[in-house]
């Protein structure tokens, strides 16, 4: 993982590397997202930590990541008996790409706001007459 945005910027990315890059998803996590968007239909934990073979806290804590973000959603099924189980399915990809340029729309204004910050700081000591004792 780069350290700083030019070392990002330097590196050859692939369109998966927004995940780690943005919302800071390790490679689990990428994993556990491409076994759902490959899956047939929603699957359970269970499922999803056999696909990766991964220990069920494993996948689960992943799969909560990936809540968080809004990359999966999750969906509860109920048994005719009463209870019931969470499955979890990928979420619309054009939705996913929505909120990441959202993302990026806002960090690139709070950049733009810094930028102008450190200017106007700089510009102000360097124009600054020294000081004398």
């Amino acid at each position: 993982m780069a350290d700083s945005m030019s070392e990002y910027l330097k590196q050859d990315m692939e369109c998966e590397g927004l995940l780690e890059c943005i919302h800071g998803l390790k490679d689990l996590d990428k994993e556990v997202f491409r076994v759902l968007v490959e899956s047939d239909g929603s699957l359970t934990v269970d499922e999803v930590a056999d696909r990766v073979d991964r220990e069920r806290s494993t996948a689960y804590r992943s799969i909560q990541r990936l809540l968080q973000t809004g990359f999966v959603q999750k969906d509860q099924v109920n048994y005719e008996q009463g209870g019931y189980y969470h499955v979890y399915r990928p979420t619309d990809p054009d939705a996913i790409a929505d909120d990441m340029q959202r993302l990026l729309n806002d960090w690139y204004a709070k950049m733009g706001q810094l930028i102008g910050e450190f200017r106007r700081k700089y510009d102000e000591t360097a124009a600054s007459p020294p000081v004398e004792q």
